[in-house]
């Protein structure tokens, strides 16, 4: 069965999304803490950045909340603060998973 939109992150939107739930702020303040947190593992491009930015957008995960020019700033809604708790949860699962699974050599 597919998986709906969003109902697993990429590492990109997981980044971006964290960022978000830190503090509001613009998509290159996004993209730099992306880098920073990831400590320059996970490097963003702003075609990316402002895909993932409207996808969220779409889906209600963030919303604008100051338009300065061409600078818009956006925060994450309960919506989004659900979704990303879920992916750190769904990613625990994960790592526990794997240290806990046999090893077969």
């Amino acid at each position: 069965m597919p998986k709906a939109a969003l109902e697993t992150l990429t590492e990109s939107m997981f980044y971006v999304l964290m960022a978000f739930d830190r503090a509001p702020m613009c998509g290159i303040d996004a993209a730099s803490f992306v880098e920073s947190a990831s400590h320059g593992r996970v490097l963003i491009g702003p075609a990316t950045l402002y895909t993932v930015i409207g996808r969220f957008e779409s889906a209600k995960y963030i919303e604008e909340t100051l338009v300065e020019g061409r600078k818009r700033t956006y925060r994450i809604t309960k919506k989004g603060t659900e979704a990303y708790n879920a992916e750190l949860q769904r990613l625990g699962q994960c790592l526990a998973d794997a240290a806990a699974a046999p090893r077969f050599i």
